[in-house]
């Protein structure tokens, strides 16, 4: 077993100990991720067989993204897979990184969520290879439109005109092993090219067969209407965090009026919520984006401490950690909404699965939101050049 693997059966068997207990379930011995190889019999197992004889978390809990013909059924939490590879520091070995994305899927996860850009390519490409067991059985979502040249992200610049969509989405295909995308997203609005034509290239993928259904990332409401009108969106994915929840204020009511889900990235305020971060933590800025975020710099971690003490204090009266109670949340907000933690942890990844399993009331709501809506946040989530690239 490598180093990287028994760091993480540790760190697991460490923290089952602590989560597991607290959430008044019986914490046992949980499998290294190097003996999570897929087998098929394994993968006839039910999850309540699995449950009943490991303790491990299972999700089980559905939600329907979109709505008629292009609507899609999907685990209450999905796996953000960015972080495995990009813009998360160092990343752990690929046997590790495989053996995590199963897991995930052995525990009940059955939404993936990848990008060309993440890389470029070599997120796509994992993702493939660690799902090619449960083709069928698991979605993968992926996403298209920045501009990438020989290999390297061009950054800032967008492509989403017609024929490059088509071409990302033949690649993605290859790298991800399928025959048609679950789930394809424009990942940027781009200025050059009107919303209808993006909209009216993947209905043709659509037609094709090579696509299943269209998504839509960080935009506003215009843009999902004017999108909407000529291929049907499934979903749309933004930031969405007790940190970040700007989307209530026109994002969210489209979306419920039009029949839209919602898929929120970075539910745990790119694992600030997780409770592991602090004023003394310094992030690889060679593939660590949070080097380069106002709300990441030592001044605005230390003042947005409180808000984690308040979700653990809170998480404390229900048996539960910060991190599930910010899950929680985001699941009680509405029905069609499937966020998508990500992690490089196993340990982490049980944690989150519970999540599911925390229930919030409306009088726990308010006075959850009630006791976060007296700290002030500290801190921009992008550089004003990004901010500027969202929301149209």
């Amino acid at each position: 077993m490598s180093r990287d693997n028994q760091e993480n059966t540790h760190l697991l068997n460490r923290r089952a100990l602590l989560v597991g207990g607290a959430l008044g379930t019986a914490a046992c011995a949980v499998p290294s991720l190097s003996a999570s190889k897929v087998e098929p019999a394994t993968l006839e197992r039910s999850p309540s067989h699995q449950s009943s004889d490991l303790n491990l978390a299972m999700l089980s809990r559905r939600r329907t993204l979109g709505s008629g013909r292009f609507s899609m059924e999907v685990s209450a939490l999905g796996f953000g897979c960015m972080g495995l590879n990009y813009n998360r520091g160092v990343a752990p070995e690929r046997s590790a990184m495989i053996a995590l994305i199963r897991q995930a899927a052995e525990r009940g996860v059955t939404l993936f969520d990848t990008a060309e850009v993440y890389g470029p390519f070599f997120n796509e490409e994992l993702v493939g290879e660690a799902l090619a067991p449960y083709r069928g059985r698991v979605a993968i979502t992926t996403k298209f439109g920045h501009r990438i040249v020989d290999g390297k992200h061009l950054e800032g610049q967008m492509n989403s005109r017609p024929e490059n969509i088509r071409k990302a989405a033949e690649a993605s295909l290859e790298r991800l092993r399928i025959e048609a995308i679950d789930l394809f997203y424009q990942h940027r609005f781009d200025p050059d090219v009107p919303i209808e034509d993006v909209a009216g290239a993947v209905n043709e993928l659509i037609r094709e067969g090579k696509v299943k259904r269209f998504g839509l990332c960080e935009v506003g409401a215009r843009t999902i209407r004017q999108a909407h009108a000529v291929q049907p969106v499934t979903a749309v994915q933004s930031e969405y965090s007790m940190m970040w929840r700007e989307p209530e204020k026109g994002v969210l009511p489209v979306l419920e009026e039009l029949g839209i889900g919602f898929v929120p990235y970075s539910p745990l305020n790119r694992g600030f919520l997780g409770g592991a971060l602090n004023e003394y933590t310094r992030f690889d800025s060679g593939n660590d984006n949070r080097d380069t975020l106002p709300r990441f710099t030592p001044e605005a971690l230390r003042a947005n401490m409180a808000f984690v003490e308040a979700l653990s204090r809170f998480g404390r009266s229900r048996g539960g950690t910060a991190a599930q109670v910010a899950l929680a949340w985001l699941l009680a907000q509405k029905p069609w909404i499937v966020p998508i933690p990500g992690t490089t942890k196993l340990a982490r990844l049980e944690e989150n699965l519970r999540a599911a399993e925390m229930t919030l009331t409306s009088a726990e709501l308010h006075d959850l939101n009630a006791a976060v809506s007296r700290i002030e946040i500290v801190g921009a989530r992008y550089p004003a050049a990004q901010q500027r690239q969202i929301g149209q």
